[in-house]
């Protein structure tokens, strides 16, 4: 079986992180403490996204994904496993509220470059055991870290010098051979997760950019959309890539609050992705003015209505009616759903059960249906 092409993100769609199940959390532990090994860690993790395949299935999502289940971090696991980026224990970096992450970070010490990647065996497993349980409706999803997480959240560089040019030419060479390899492994869904626009949420947020980069919010952002850009310029025509734009999500907490009015015309008239995952669960993301700025008919933007955080369900009248609210900035037939964000960003997992979870899921797919009819 072939993997599904699609031009679009499904009308009930997900951001792809899934609590881990306490199987997995024991052997990641045990595994930790060196009770187990890798290949006995990687037996219980085949079986767990396994059976997490078999649930999305069952529950009717047709964005398949591994839960990001072999992952501590969501960006952190893939940028270290490029070579000329390094993992390491750091001072406490912590931005959420409320919450303290573990302290690790990525520095710089060799040439940027993408190859033999563990990931590219993980989208394989996946797409094998999509293939395997669904009935051809099905996509293997695979999300991945924005080239800008790598560009501009690198905590020390111990290689390029301050030489920002050749920095951001090697990211962006380590991209492209990144997204080809996941295409020729059979990808055709490959999500860009990136935090790194809440730099221009605020005031407060946009000053200290400025000031870190010494340059106007204009050019910074410029540089982002580039970034961007030319990861993906050489993707094939068939191979789907979204961006998803968050605000941390780290047991349930946030980094920061703020609209995408600041960035509403870079995103919307200049990212050459086909779809755009927006955080919409709650006040801290803003109206839905800075959708005017869409322009293309040809892109789906994913509307986050559904909180991740939280296990209360949303009234679905409610959010039935922030769509249509959404509608009149962008077509209905562009738009879809999906909760915020993910529901486990970090292994550690966001403050609601897997039961809680999967309710979510289902009142995603509920509310879809009645929007847009059964796909």
């Amino acid at each position: 079986m072939t993997q599904v092409a699609i031009k679009s993100p499904f009308k009930a769609d997900h951001v792809g992180s899934f609590l881990r199940t306490v199987p997995l959390k024991e052997a990641r532990k045990a595994y930790a403490n060196g009770t187990i090994n890798k290949e006995a860690l990687k037996a219980v993790e085949d079986q767990e996204i396994t059976q997490l395949v078999q649930k999305q299935i069952d529950v009717g999502l047709q964005s398949i994904t591994d839960g990001e289940f072999r992952r501590s971090w969501w960006h952190l696991d893939f940028l270290a496993g490029l070579e000329g980026v390094e993992l390491f224990e750091t001072e406490y970096i912590s931005q959420f509220k409320g919450a303290k992450t573990k302290n690790n970070a990525i520095k710089v010490v060799g040439k940027i470059d993408f190859n033999e990647h563990e990931m590219i065996q993980h989208f394989t497993f996946l797409k094998e055991a999509v293939e395997r349980y669904g009935d051809g409706s099905q996509v293997a999803k695979f999300s991945i870290p924005s080239p800008n997480m790598l560009f501009t959240r690198i905590q020390e560089d111990e290689y390029y010098n301050g030489n920002r040019k050749q920095f951001y030419d090697d990211t962006v060479a380590a991209y492209q051979k990144a997204i080809q390899a996941f295409y020729d492994a059979g990808c055709r869904y490959l999500q860009l997760d990136d935090t790194s626009w809440i730099d221009f949420v605020s005031d407060e947020r946009i000053k200290a950019a400025e000031e870190k980069l010494n340059d106007n919010v204009e050019n910074i952002i410029q540089s982002r959309v580039n970034c961007l850009n030319d990861a993906i310029a050489n993707k094939p025509s068939d191979l789907l890539i979204t961006m998803h734009i968050c605000r941390g999500n780290f047991r349930s907490t946030y980094i920061t609050s703020g609209g995408y009015d600041q960035i509403s015309d870079a995103i919307f008239a200049q990212l050459h992705v086909d779809g755009l995952f927006l955080e919409y669960d709650d006040n801290r993301s803003g109206n839905f003015k800075p959708l005017k700025s869409f322009k293309r008919n040809d892109q789906t933007v994913v509307l986050g209505l559904i909180t991740s955080k939280f296990p209360t369900l949303e009234e679905a009248d409610s959010i039935k009616k922030r769509i249509r609210e959404a509608s009149q900035y962008i077509p209905l037939e562009n738009l879809s759903l999906s909760p915020q964000c993910g529901f486990a960003s970090t292994e550690e997992g966001n403050e609601l059960t897997e039961d809680e979870q999967w309710k979510k899921i289902k009142h995603v797919i509920a509310i879809a249906e009645d929007v847009w009819g059964k796909q």
